[in-house]
This record gives structure tokens, C-alpha cells and sequence, in this order.
């Protein structure tokens, strides 16, 4: 019995260790390669984070609630139409009251560049979005150059896109 016991703490001990091991490399971090998704636009477009390879990325998860989200959304569209850079702003779909809020918040902002939705949190998850706003800089090798808490103004997006190649 002790024997079926210690294997049993064994066997968990192994499977947790490999789950970390892969959480780990799941590529959230600064230097890590960002993890592929595909998620649709709200016209229904599918876009795929790889289809970007070879270009410089900004991927900033969002949702129509928060403070910080609508404080960022003016610079980032500035930002935006003043640099012609590949935005790819992520809503936390799963976690809005309905569609129809997501559609409003871009019409009221005029918000011209890519909105995904993350209808079930699965790429949120994925990028373990807390809090929110977050956002990634992901040069054109696909690899995370800067990582960001909170609001960013339209000076920080410059600098942090202009670092990277």
C-alpha cells in the first residue's frame, strides 16, 4: 500500500513539474517567443499573431471596463495613424456584458486599428492577462522585447516600438 502511495506522490510530483515546465515556456516573459494565437476581428476577419512574422507587433489586451484601457485608447490610436505600426489590441471578450459594448467603445474612440475578441479567454489566459491593460511589444522575429502593466502613453509606445527590430 505505502509503495501505491509513493508512486502515486511520485507520478503528481512529475506531472506537475512537466506542467510547469511548459507554463514556463508558454513565452510571457521578456526574451521569450510570443505564444501563436488566432483569434476574429469584430467584422469577423481571422488574424493569426504569426501571420505578422517579420514585422514589429504591439498585442494589448483590453476591455470597454477599464479606466486604465479607455486612458491608453486616445494615444494608441494616435500612435496608430502617426506610425503605421501593426496593432493588434485583444478584448477580453468573455469578461464584457455583449458585443454590442465592444462595438460602441470603438466607434466612440474611433478606433481604426485591428480588434480581436477573445470570446471564450482562452488567448487571455494563454498570455496570463493580470491586470489589465497589458501589453506586449513582440519584435519581428516574434520575440517579446517589452512587457507592460497599466496604461502606456503614446510617448512610451514610440520608445518601446522604436527599440526594437
Amino acid at each position: 500500500m505505502k509503495r501505491i502511495v509513493m508512486m502515486a506522490l511520485l507520478m503528481g510530483l512529475f506531472f506537475w513539474t512537466a506542467y510547469t515546465i511548459t507554463a514556463e515556456s508558454n513565452g510571457t516573459e521578456i526574451g521569450d517567443a510570443a505564444p501563436d494565437f488566432e483569434l476574429q476581428t469584430m467584422n469577423g476577419e481571422t488574424i493569426q499573431l504569426s501571420d505578422y512574422r517579420g514585422k514589429r507587433v504591439m498585442l494589448n489586451f483590453w476591455t470597454t471596463w477599464c479606466p486604465p484601457c479607455r486612458e491608453e485608447m486616445p494615444d494608441m490610436q494616435r500612435f496608430y495613424l502617426d506610425n503605421d505600426p501593426v496593432i493588434l489590441a485583444v478584448n477580453l471578450t468573455d469578461t464584457e456584458m455583449n458585443k454590442q459594448q465592444v462595438v460602441q467603445f470603438v466607434q466612440e474612440y474611433e478606433l481604426t486599428f485591428p480588434i480581436l475578441m477573445d470570446v471564450d479567454g482562452k488567448v487571455s489566459t494563454m498570455y496570463r492577462i493580470s491586470p489589465i491593460p497589458t501589453t506586449y511589444m513582440i519584435d519581428s522575429q516574434g520575440i517579446i522585447r517589452y512587457k507592460a502593466y497599466g496604461a502606456l502613453n503614446y510617448e512610451r509606445m514610440i520608445a518601446e516600438y522604436e527599440k526594437m527590430k
